[in-house]
């Protein structure tokens, strides 16, 4: 049982150190890869046309071309 207690106990305290570690190290992804050579101005608009609504209507995206 002591056994057990213990092996609980290391565990935890494991877990903890570990959380604190990581705390230290990680960053959130904008931070991480923001470069000087990633824009994003206006992202919908070189991606889909000029004249798109917003609905996904596959007959009118035929009569388009």
């Amino acid at each position: 049982m002591t056994a057990i207690l213990s092996g609980i106990l290391v565990a935890v305290l494991v877990a903890i150190a570990a959380s604190f570690g990581l705390a230290e190290i990680q960053e959130p992804a904008y931070e991480r890869f923001a470069t000087s050579g990633t824009r994003v101005g206006d992202p919908g608009e070189n991606l889909v046309g000029q004249r798109w609504d917003g609905l996904n209507d596959p007959a009118q995206a035929q009569a388009e071309e």
